[in-house]
């Protein structure tokens, strides 16, 4: 028979082995299942993050996930749009679900880990195609989510607890994180707006971007190239939409990060591909 698990081994198999993160925009997760098979089988992430699930919470389809020994399962949905999760093989416990800018429209969700590590999967509006806050309301309410965020952000500071931020956050802040820095300037995800903004949330608590921990600017890289383009990967006129944010004293302990470039190439692909870090929480 298994040994029954405990909070001390809990705990313990937390600390003794690197974990393995990853987040993703799946872009429905109904629509996208033979893709989340294949990435599982490949990668097999101890804690998964998902942003715009697009489904009620009663029509997740929990079964593939826990095929894949997904037994601890956070999610948030609603129909049609947006809906964050977090699936983990260790034990989650629903830490926050924040309701942002005014509107319960389900973009955040957190989990805490058995040594007390608290992960926040964020899904940051796209805010439309205008980026003129007087004339397009997506975009004001992008930046009065940004805006929430980085009080919160502030609020964290003290408190002794090891906290990680990942998620869709619909903003490439670096020059480096988009195919034309001076073409995009005044595309939405990469105006001064935006840009200053996300940069402020990051300082508010110290933020470390994990992924530029392995791939310092200026190099580029990229999670999302647009549906529009017909040959994505030849043109890799890509942007940096989704992160790994980890706290100050996380930084020590993060031993790899990668962009799983390859899902975005599959069939019935995302426009996102999966962010994966892994920690050594010991």
């Amino acid at each position: 028979m298994p040994m029954k698990k405990t909070a001390a081994n809990l705990q313990s198999s937390v600390s003794q082995h690197p974990l393995t993160l990853a987040t993703w925009n799946i872009n429905s997760v109904r629509a996208r299942l033979e893709l989340m098979d294949g990435f599982l089988r490949e990668h097999s992430p101890d804690i998964l993050c998902l942003q715009e699930t697009k489904v009620r919470d009663d029509e997740f389809p929990h079964e593939l996930f826990a095929q894949h020994g997904y037994e601890y399962r956070l999610i948030r949905g609603q129909p049609g749009y947006n809906g964050v999760a977090i699936f983990g093989r260790l034990p989650l416990e629903l830490a926050e679900a924040k309701s942002l800018a005014g509107r319960d429209d389900k973009r955040h969700i957190a989990a805490r880990l058995p040594d007390g590590t608290v992960i926040h999967n964020f899904y940051v509006p796209a805010g439309g195609d205008i980026p003129d806050a007087a004339k397009n309301d997506k975009f004001a309410h992008k930046l009065d989510v940004l805006a929430e965020m980085t009080a919160w952000s502030k609020t964290l500071k003290g408190q002794g607890q090891r906290h990680v931020m990942v998620g869709d956050l619909n903003i490439a802040p670096l020059e480096s994180d988009v195919w034309s820095h001076k073409q995009l300037l005044g595309v939405v995800s990469h105006t001064p707006v935006e840009t200053e903004g996300l940069l402020a949330l990051q300082a508010a608590h110290g933020w470390i971007d994990a992924v530029r921990q392995f791939t310092p600017a200026p190099a580029k890289l990229y999670s999302w190239w647009s549906y529009r383009s017909p040959d994505w990967e030849k043109a890799d006129k890509g942007r940096r939409l989704d992160h790994v944010w980890v706290s100050p004293d996380l930084a020590p302990r993060l031993k790899a990060a990668s962009v799983a470039k390859a899902l975005r190439g599959r069939e019935k692909a995302s426009d996102h591909a999966p962010i994966l870090v892994t920690l050594d929480l010991a």
